[in-house]
C-alpha cells in the first residue's frame, strides 16, 4: 500500500469515527447542561467548596466566578511546583524555577500546556497526577462552561441569567470527560502506553551505556491531554514518545480524542437553541476548513523534492517511521486547527509551507473545530461578524437565531477579534526588535522569525505546541508567552459572557421573508469565507516574512 493511500484511508476511517460519536455525544451533553438534577458526588463536591448549584447567574457574575476559579488554580500549581522539592513521589526533582512555574501554571490552567521544560527530567509524580492532569480536566470543563453560557444567551430571552458556573464546572468534569477518559485510559493502556508509578531507572543498551527513563501514570494523563485539548505530554517528546502513542491505532485514537468534542458540541449547540440545522451549519463550516487543511497538508508533505524523499514516500524529516507522513500530518493540522498542542512530529522539520499551514490553523482563532469549548464560542462570534456583513451587504439589521446584533454585540465580537493578533504581533515585534530573545532562535533568516511568531501564535491562542528550534526556557519567552496565554485565554471570556448577557435579555425577533437563513449552504460558505478573509487580512504580512517566504525560497 503506498504512504498516500495508507494517509487518505486513516483520515477516512477518523472521519466515520467520528460521525458515529456526533449524535450520541452531542445530544449527551445537551442534557447534562439542560438537567436539574444532581447526582450524588456532585453534591458532595458542591458542600465542599460551598456552592449552590441552583442559583442562576448574571455574565458579571459568571465572569466572577470564571476568574476566581482559575486565579485560585494558577496560585495552587506554582507554589505545587515551587514545593516539588520537600514533597513525597517527587523523584529526587527540585523546585521548578520561579519564571517557569509561573510559565507553566499560566500554561495549564489556560488550557494551552506550553512546555518550556523536559517533562521526565524536570516533573515528579504529585506535580503531574496532582497539578498537571487535574488541570487538563478543569481547564477544559472550564471552556465547556463558558461555550454553553453563551448558547444560553442565544436560547433565553427577557433574562440576564446564564445558568450557574460551577454546576457547570463540575457536570463537565463528571459526567462527560470523567468518563470518557476511564474508558480511553484503557484503551490506551492495552495499545501499550505505560500507566504506573515507578521511580527513575536505567533501560538498554546505547553507544557508551544506558539510558534513564522514569514511569508515570502516562495513559491516563495522556487520554485527558487529547481530550481535553491540553496538549502537555508528560515526557519532552510528546506525542511521539512511544511511552504516549505507541502504535499507530493508538496515533489515529489519539486524534479522534482530540476532535470528538469540539465537532460534538455543535450538536449540543443546536439541540440547546432548538434548531439542529444551525448546528449541521456551524459542524460544515469547521469540517469545511478542517478537511481543507488536512488536504492540503498531506499534499505538502508528500510532494516529493528529489530522490531522498521518493525513497522515504515524502518529507520524512522529524516523523516517526511508525507513523509515517499521512498520519503525522493528520496529527499536525488536528493539534492546530484546536488547542491541543500535542505533537507527534518535530513540526520545525515540515516544509516551509507546512509549517505556514500549523501557523494559520492556530492563527484563525483555534475554531475549526477548535479547543473544547472555546472553538464553539470562538466560532459563534465569527458567524456572528458574518450576519453583520451580509446585513451591511443588503441594508438590513443583522440577526441571528432569532436575536439582533447591534452596536452593542458587534463591539464585544470585535474586541473578541482583535485580542489575540494583537498579543501575537505585539509580543512578536517587541521579541524581534529587542536582542535577547533573538539568541534564542536556532535558525536565523525567515525560518528564525517562524519560530518566534510560532512561539507567540501558540501561546496567545492558547494552543501550545511549539516549532522546537527555539529555546523558551527564558525569562523573557518564560514571563512573557506566560502572559499572553493568561490574557489569551480570559480576556475573550470576558467579551463571550458579556455577549451572551446581551443577548439573553433580548426579546426574540420573529422570521421573515428578509431573514437571512443561517442553517443553508450560502451561509456556510460566507462564514468560511469570513473566517479567511480576516485573518488573512491580519496575519499576512507576519506570514510572508516567515514561512511564505521560507517556501517560496525551497
Amino acid at each position: 500500500m503506498s504512504p498516500v493511500l495508507a494517509g487518505v484511508l486513516q483520515l477516512l476511517a477518523l472521519i466515520a469515527a467520528l460521525a458515529l460519536a456526533y449524535r450520541p455525544l452531542g445530544d449527551h451533553m445537551a442534557r447534562v447542561y439542560s438537567s436539574e438534577k444532581h447526582c450524588t458526588p456532585e453534591k458532595w463536591i458542591y458542600k465542599a467548596i460551598g456552592a449552590n448549584p441552583s442559583a442562576e447567574m448574571r455574565w458579571p457574575a459568571y465572569l466572577r466566578a470564571v476568574l476566581a476559579f482559575s486565579a485560585v488554580s494558577v496560585l495552587f500549581l506554582y507554589l505545587l511546583q515551587r514545593l516539588q522539592g520537600i514533597l513525597p513521589g517527587s523523584l529526587g526533582f527540585v523546585a521548578i524555577d520561579p519564571d517557569q512555574a509561573f510559565n507553566t501554571a499560566a500554561s495549564f490552567v489556560a488550557n494551552t500546556n506550553w512546555q518550556s521544560y523536559y517533562g521526565e527530567q524536570a516533573m515528579g509524580h504529585v506535580v503531574q497526577t496532582g497539578g498537571l492532569a487535574v488541570q487538563n480536566f478543569v481547564s477544559a470543563a472550564v471552556g465547556m462552561a463558558v461555550a454553553v453560557a453563551l448558547v444560553r444567551g442565544f436560547a433565553r430571552s427577557r433574562t440576564g441569567e446564564l445558568g450557574n458556573f460551577w454546576a457547570d464546572l463540575v457536570r463537565g468534569t463528571v459526567r462527560i470527560l470523567l468518563p470518557i477518559a476511564v474508558i480511553g485510559a484503557i484503551v490506551l493502556v492495552a495499545c501499550g502506553a505505560i500507566q504506573n508509578f515507578a521511580g527513575i531507572h536505567e533501560v538498554g543498551q546505547f553507544t557508551g551505556g544506558t539510558q534513564q527513563w522514569n514511569g508515570g501514570a502516562v495513559a491516563s494523563q495522556e487520554v485527558i491531554k487529547e481530550l481535553g485539548t491540553n496538549g502537555g505530554g508528560y515526557f519532552n517528546a510528546n506525542s511521539a514518545h512511544p511511552f504516549e502513542n505507541p502504535t499507530p491505532f493508538s496515533n489515529l485514537f489519539e486524534i479522534f480524542l482530540i476532535l470528538l468534542i469540539p465537532f460534538a458540541l455543535t450538536r449540543t449547540f443546536g439541540r440547546m437553541v432548538g434548531n439542529l440545522r444551525q448546528g449541521y451549519a456551524i459542524l460544515a463550516t469547521m469540517a469545511t476548513i478542517w478537511i481543507g487543511f488536512t488536504a492540503l497538508m498531506m499534499w505538502t508533505e508528500f510532494a516529493h523534492h528529489g530522490p531522498a524523499l521518493d525513497v522515504a514516500g515524502g518529507a520524512m524529516e522529524g516523523k516517526e517511521t511508525r507513523f509515517g507522513v499521512g498520519a503525522s500530518a493528520i496529527f499536525s493540522v488536528a493539534t492546530t486547527l484546536t488547542s491541543t498542542g500535542a505533537v507527534n512530529s518535530f513540526h520545525s522539520s515540515y516544509s516551509g509551507l507546512g509549517g505556514g499551514i500549523q501557523l494559520l490553523g492556530m492563527q484563525l482563532g483555534e475554531i475549526a473545530p477548535g479547543g473544547v469549548g472555546s472553538g464553539l464560542y470562538g466560532m459563534l462570534i465569527m458567524a456572528i461578524i458574518a450576519v453583520f456583513i451580509a446585513g451591511l451587504m443588503v441594508g438590513r439589521t443583522p440577526e441571528y437565531l432569532g436575536k439582533k446584533i447591534g452596536t452593542r454585540e458587534i463591539k464585544f465580537a470585535a474586541c473578541y477579534i482583535l485580542i489575540t493578533p494583537a498579543l501575537v504581533l505585539g509580543f512578536t515585534a517587541a521579541a524581534m526588535a529587542l536582542p535577547t530573545p533573538g539568541n534564542s532562535m536556532l535558525n536565523s533568516g525567515a525560518h528564525g522569525f517562524s519560530e518566534v511568531l510560532y512561539a507567540y501564535t501558540s501561546g496567545a491562542n492558547n494552543n501550545g505546541s511549539a516549532f522546537a528550534g527555539l529555546n523558551a526556557d527564558t525569562q523573557w519567552f518564560n514571563s512573557t508567552i506566560g502572559i499572553a496565554m493568561l490574557l489569551g485565554r480570559f480576556l475573550p471570556m470576558v467579551f463571550v459572557l458579556a455577549l451572551a448577557g446581551s443577548l439573553a435579555e433580548q426579546k426574540p425577533v420573529p422570521e421573515t421573508a428578509g431573514t437571512l437563513r443561517t442553517d443553508k449552504p450560502l451561509y456556510t460558505g460566507l462564514l468560511v469565507g469570513t473566517i479567511l478573509i480576516v485573518t488573512g487580512l491580519t496575519y499576512f504580512p507576519a506570514l510572508a516574512l516567515g514561512p511564505l517566504a521560507e517556501g517560496l525560497a525551497a
